[in-house]
C-alpha cells in the first residue's frame, strides 16, 4: 500500500453548553458520591440541551473552515461520520449543509457509519478520492449525542457517555511537506456483533410493529462491557502488529516507538490503560482526555486530535496514531504524519 499524501488543513469542535459533573451522575444513577469519578474516570462532560446534532456539527465545522482558511464553496464534498444519527432519512451530513447555508447547492452530502470509528473509517476511505482525484478537499463531520439514549439502569456505561461533535478538512499535502497516511486497518469480529447495540431504530425493532406494547429498551444503548473488553483484549496485539506491518503499508515496518502520539477512542479510562500497558504505549505516546469529555462516540477520536493540536502536542510533521474499537466487534486504526 503506498502512501497517501492527504493533510489535515483544519480541525473545529463543538460542546453542547450543559456541563454535567460527576456528582450529578451520582445522583441520577443514585450511587454513592465519588462512584462515577473512581469508576468511570469522568469527572465532567457535556450534554445536549437544545441543540442538534446537525447544530453541533456545523458549529464544528464553520471552525474547521475557517482554521483551514476556507469557505463552504471550496469544499468538495461532506461527509459525516458518526456512530448516531439525527434522524432516520435524510442523512445527517444533508442536515449538516442545509444548517451551514440552506442557500447553497451542489455539493454532495453523505453519510458514512462504523458507530466508534466512524471518522477513522471515514479519514482512511476518503484519502482514497483525494488522492485519486476525484475531490480535493473533503469536510467531515462526526457529531454525538448520546446522552438521549442512555439506559440509566446500566449504571457502568451509563457513567462513561458525553456529547459533542468535531470537524476536520480534508486535502491534497502540498509540495514539500510530510503530511500522508502511512497505515490503515481495520477489523471485525463478528462473534461482538450483539455485545453493544441499540436495536430499535431500523426495520426490526419499528415503533409500528409494538403498537402499546412498545418496548422502549430497544430504543436504549445496551452493551456487555465486560465481554467487549475480553474480546477487545484477546486480539488488540496481534491487529497492531498487522497495523504497523510491512504488508500493511509497504515500506519497512514502522515501530511503535517511532510514534510521536497515540490518540485512542475514549471508550473508557479501564480500556484505555488496557490498551497503554498490553501495547508498551508509553505515558508520554498516550493522549487521554476523557476525564472532561467522556466518551463521545465516533467524535472523540477527532475531538482528540483538536485537543492534542491545540495544546501543542502535535507538530507539522509528527506521527500520529488514531486507534478504537467499536461495535461489531470492530478494532480500528490510522498511521499518519500531521
Amino acid at each position: 500500500m503506498e502512501m497517501r499524501r492527504v493533510q489535515i488543513m483544519g480541525v473545529g469542535k463543538y460542546l453542547p453548553r450543559s456541563v454535567v459533573t460527576a456528582e450529578e451522575i451520582d445522583e441520577k444513577l443514585g450511587t454513592r458520591k465519588g462512584w462515577v469519578a473512581k469508576k468511570a474516570g469522568v469527572l465532567t462532560r457535556h450534554f445536549a440541551d437544545g441543540e442538534t446534532a446537525s447544530q453541533m456539527g456545523a458549529a464544528a465545522a464553520r471552525e474547521a473552515l475557517t482554521k483551514a482558511g476556507l469557505s463552504l464553496s471550496d469544499i468538495d464534498c461532506i461527509v459525516c461520520a458518526s456512530g448516531t444519527m439525527e434522524q432516520a432519512i435524510p442523512c445527517t451530513a444533508s442536515l449538516i449543509y442545509s444548517e451551514l447555508d440552506p442557500t447553497h447547492t451542489g455539493i454532495p452530502a453523505f453519510d458514512i457509519n462504523s458507530t466508534c470509528l466512524s471518522f477513522v473509517t471515514a479519514f482512511d476511505h476518503l484519502s482514497y478520492l483525494i488522492t485519486a482525484g476525484r475531490y480535493r478537499q473533503i469536510l467531515i463531520v462526526s457529531t454525538e449525542i448520546a446522552s438521549v439514549g442512555l439506559d440509566w439502569t446500566q449504571k457502568e456505561s451509563s457513567a462513561l457517555f458525553g456529547d459533542g461533535a468535531a470537524a476536520v478538512v480534508l486535502g491534497p499535502t502540498p509540495q514539500g511537506e510530510k503530511s500522508a497516511i502511512l497505515s490503515s486497518r481495520m477489523e471485525t469480529y463478528s462473534q461482538g456483533a450483539h455485545l453493544s447495540e441499540i436495536r430499535g431504530g431500523g426495520t426490526k425493532h419499528h415503533p409500528r410493529k409494538y403498537g402499546a406494547e412498545l418496548d422502549m429498551s430497544d430504543f436504549l444503548f445496551d452493551m456487555d462491557g465486560e465481554a467487549i473488553f475480553r474480546l477487545s483484549a484477546r486480539y488488540l496485539p496481534e491487529f497492531i502488529k498487522r497495523l504497523l506491518s510491512k504488508d500493511a503499508i509497504g515500506t519497512p515496518r514502522l515501530s511503535l516507538n517511532e510514534v510521536d502520539l497515540v490518540i485512542p477512542h475514549q471508550a473508557s479510562m479501564m480500556a484505555m490503560r488496557l490498551m497503554q500497558r498490553r501495547l508498551g504505549i508509553s505515558k508520554k505516546q498516550m493522549f487521554i482526555f476523557a476525564q472532561n469529555h467522556g466518551n463521545t462516540i465516533a467524535s472523540s477520536i477527532p475531538i482528540g486530535i483538536y485537543e492534542a493540536i491545540e495544546q501543542g502536542q502535535i507538530q507539522r510533521g509528527d506521527t500520529v496514531m488514531l486507534l478504537g474499537t467499536s461495535a461489531g466487534l470492530s478494532l480500528g486504526g490510522l498511521v499518519f504524519v500531521y
